[in-house]
């Protein structure tokens, strides 16, 4: 980003004409100082006038000008760098008019010399500066030199004053010009300062609002002062007014006085709004001017006890995958004899009876130690965008072939044609196969059809319900039943609905239960990337 300088020659933007505004005011107030005091005390003569026909007609010529000028330069026009040329040099000359006047190079109207080179310096920074001190200079003596003609002012110091004061307008072009480059500098400092904050300050927000964790910023009064998206949901903030916490979350508050009475008090999980979940809060002071304040973070107990789970699983599967391989070389040679013994002519009927209990038992240890590899070598998700209500279609067509079922008994309800959702078609269909079979398999013996139920919210969330008439689940299986290797079927592996759930997980989506009042079960997937 380029940085602008204190007066750049092509300055176009309003701040970039102050310098120039600053000194046609200043222009304008000596002018007009200088007009009272001449004709308010005129008597007195208080310059020295020598020349009162050339200074009275030069300085209201001067003053004219200055009002020009103010004019000129709050149009704009013309362009900066001719405006303050003029301008500067129109001051110069004036001065040099105005000294000429009222006694030469020894009046007090050389001292305005100085500050006209130093305007000049500013307005116009480099060589322009030291032109400006060689024209005021080059004035300087030819005005002495003039003066020198005349018999009454022939003075010798007049031309040595005269050199003395050359030597001070360069003096003082050089230092302005100094002054300039530093503050140039300084204010291209500061300016990237402003945006390293600016940059900083956004990183910041974005971090806090990316956190997993809720944030409360409270100030020494317990108003909240900073609440990120996170904390917003879980408390269930809608109104950006400061609020205070004991009005917020009222047991939140009372954990927080108890922890500002004590800092060793253990925290404890807190009930909040969202889904009648709880957080745990962690607290921390925050020293601020107005006083100490506090930082509260706030952790999704589910969100934890769901990460816990899956480090736990995670290593548990590790395991069970090394055990999967060991148990698969033996058990096949215990199915190859199996069959070898089945085979024999030598058996009797008793014996060929222990023989299938061998071939049905180990097929089915084979089906939990290809759950178990399924598991350790879970595919990636590779999401897609699908129109849901024609996968369905093609879904219900395909299973109640495969289970050869009316297709009746699988009945689909949605409200819109078109819904599309963004995930892994063969993952969904893995995880829909598996709930229907269930659905299937605890409707049977009421005959009732199973309904696969697709809405859609007023936030855009699309959920799929799979409900079937069954006899329902009990509270107690209902909370074990998403858990590895956990089933209530004398045949099941228990590893049915846990790969489920892992399925969508993987694609953003959540498998829930839902008990159905009139009785039954309602399995949930709640896709979390949805469009119209």
């Amino acid at each position: 980003m380029p940085v602008t300088g204190i007066a750049a020659g092509n300055a176009s933007d309003t701040s970039d004409w102050q310098p120039l505004r600053l000194l046609t005011l200043y222009r304008v107030v000596l002018a007009g100082l200088l007009t009272v005091l001449y004709f308010g005390l005129h008597d007195s003569n208080p310059f020295n006038i020598q020349l009162p026909g050339l200074f009275r007609s030069t300085l209201l010529t001067y003053l004219l000008f200055s009002l020009a000028a103010g004019f000129s330069t709050r149009a704009h026009w013309p362009g900066y760098e001719v405006q303050a040329l003029l301008q500067v040099l129109a001051d110069i000359g004036a001065i040099a008019l105005l000294m000429h006047a009222s006694g030469g190079v020894g009046s007090a109207m050389s001292i305005l010399l100085v500050v006209a080179v130093v305007f000049g310096a500013l307005l116009l920074p480099g060589r322009l500066a030291y032109l400006f001190a060689a024209v005021a200079t080059l004035t300087m003596l030819f005005e002495t030199g003039l003066a020198s003609l005349s018999p009454e002012q022939a003075d010798a110091s007049h031309i040595t004053r005269a050199g003395l004061m050359g030597a001070v307008l360069f003096m003082a072009a050089a230092l302005a010009h100094i002054l300039v480059i530093r503050a140039r500098d300084s204010a291209a400092l500061a300016q990237q300062r402003g945006v390293d904050l600016a940059n900083l300050e956004q990183l910041n927000r974005r971090v806090v609002q990316q956190l997993e964790s809720g944030l409360l910023v409270l100030d020494p009064d317990n108003y909240v002062r900073l609440a990120n998206d996170t904390a917003r949901n879980l408390l269930g903030m809608h109104s950006s007014t400061a609020q205070r916490l004991d009005r917020l979350a009222p047991e939140l508050a009372g954990q927080f006085r108890q922890w500002q009475a004590d800092h060793r008090w253990s925290d404890r999980p807190v009930a909040v709004k969202l889904m009648g979940s709880s957080v745990i809060p962690r607290f921390s002071e925050l020293t601020t001017s107005q006083g100490t304040g506090a930082l509260i973070l706030l952790d999704d107990s589910a969100r934890l006890a769901r990460h816990t789970q899956q480090l736990k699983l995670a290593s548990l599967g590790r395991l069970t995958a090394s055990i999967a391989h060991e148990i698969r070389n033996p058990l096949g040679a215990i199915s190859h004899a199996a069959q070898l013994l089945d085979e024999s002519d030598q058996l009797n009927a008793g014996d060929r009876r222990l023989a299938e209990i061998i071939g049905n038992h180990t097929r089915r240890v084979n089906t939990i130690i290809e759950n178990v590899l399924q598991l350790s070598r879970r595919s990636a998700s590779q999401p897609q965008r699908l129109d849901l209500g024609e996968w369905l279609q093609a879904f219900r067509e395909e299973f109640t072939q495969s289970e050869a079922i009316q297709p009746q008994q699988l009945q689909l309800d949605m409200t819109q044609e078109s819904l599309q959702v963004q995930v892994d078609p063969g993952h969904l269909h893995q995880v829909l196969t598996n709930l229907c079979e269930n659905a299937l398999r605890h409707s049977a013996d009421t005959g009732a059809p199973i309904t696969l139920l697709v809405r859609r919210n007023e936030t855009g969330t699309v959920w799929l319900d799979v409900i079937d008439q069954g006899r329902g689940i009990d509270a107690d299986t209902a909370d074990q039943m998403f858990e590895p290797f956990y089933t209530t079927a004398t045949s099941g592996t228990g590893l049915g609905l846990y790969i489920a759930r892992e399925l969508c997980d993987i694609n953003q989506a959540r498998l829930s239960y839902h008990p159905v009042d009139e009785g039954g079960s309602c399995f949930r997937i709640q896709f979390g990337q949805a469009a119209a």
